[in-house]
């Protein structure tokens, strides 16, 4: 688990590179879909973060001038990519005048960790430690940076929705997505398993800390006992090399519980 290259960010603590051992899992094959998630919702009348707060953010490309005069109220500052959207929620990923009636197979966004952790429950599962999800990306492969080996396009093909051009401004499409792809799309790593990099970022049980490797326990480590982050894996269709080199097996991020954006999702694990 983990690299001791330098290709990653030692802000994120992606190192040392180091041994764990876990008890057998199992883990859904594709990231949780709009269709999987309304089923949720139907069954037990849940809200969402996003809807109960009124706004979620949006990546800035996916509006147009209408939308932004109507419903755009504040940017990120640093990555003013990010607009804050009124009405943004998964059933309108882009908030109002977008929905998802094309993307019943999409894996859902703008759900919060604390919807994500809802929605598992019910289902009867859990969200994945950090280690169970790197252990999944690999596929069987050690130290290695993507789930199918190290060359980020084999044999030129794309094997994963990350963004082409120059970010922000500028996406080429060559892999054929601008935002988010089926859930199911392109190879399945050796587990099979599908878009375990790229996509939408996904989130994980564990509470982020950068220095989490030098003190975790060998067998079946869950993260620190308390935090402020939760741990978020495996890249977006955001994610580009110039910026946010993190579509990797082995990178890692973060984010608040109760945020939600347009290309983060989860998938749900369940023991043996």
């Amino acid at each position: 688990m983990g690299t001791d290259g330098d290709y990653g960010f030692a802000a994120d603590g992606e190192g040392p590179a180091h041994v764990v051992e876990l008890a057998p899992f199992h883990l859904d094959a594709t990231g949780v879909t709009n269709e999987q998630f309304n089923a949720f919702v139907n069954a037990t009348a849940y809200r969402t973060e996003s809807e109960r707060f009124g706004w979620s953010f949006v990546f800035f490309g996916h509006l147009n001038a209408a939308q932004v005069a109507r419903s755009v109220r504040a940017t990120v500052l640093g990555s003013e990519w990010w607009y804050r959207v009124e009405g943004a929620s998964w059933r309108h990923p882009e908030g109002p005048g977008s929905n998802i009636k094309q993307r019943w197979q999409h894996p859902v966004v703008q759900v919060s960790w604390r919807d994500a952790q809802a929605y598992a429950t019910w289902a009867g599962k859990r969200l994945p430690t950090e280690a169970e999800w790197e252990c999944a990306a690999r596929g069987g492969l050690v130290q290695q940076r993507f789930p199918w080996g190290d060359e980020l396009e084999p044999g030129g093909k794309h094997a994963m929705n990350v963004w082409q051009g120059t970010f922000p401004t500028r996406n080429t499409e060559a892999d054929g997505h601008y935002g988010p792809a089926p859930a199911k799309c392109y190879k399945a790593n050796a587990y099979g398993l599908y878009q375990m990099t790229g996509n939408v970022w996904e989130w994980c049980w564990d509470w982020f800390e950068a220095g989490a490797y030098l003190k975790s326990s060998r067998s079946n480590p869950t993260g620190p006992a308390t935090g402020e982050r939760r741990v978020m894996r495996g890249g977006s269709y955001l994610c580009h090399a110039s910026y946010c080199n993190r579509y990797r097996t082995d990178a890692r991020s973060s984010n608040t519980p109760d945020s939600a954006t347009t290309n983060l999702g989860f998938r749900c694990a369940r023991d043996e």
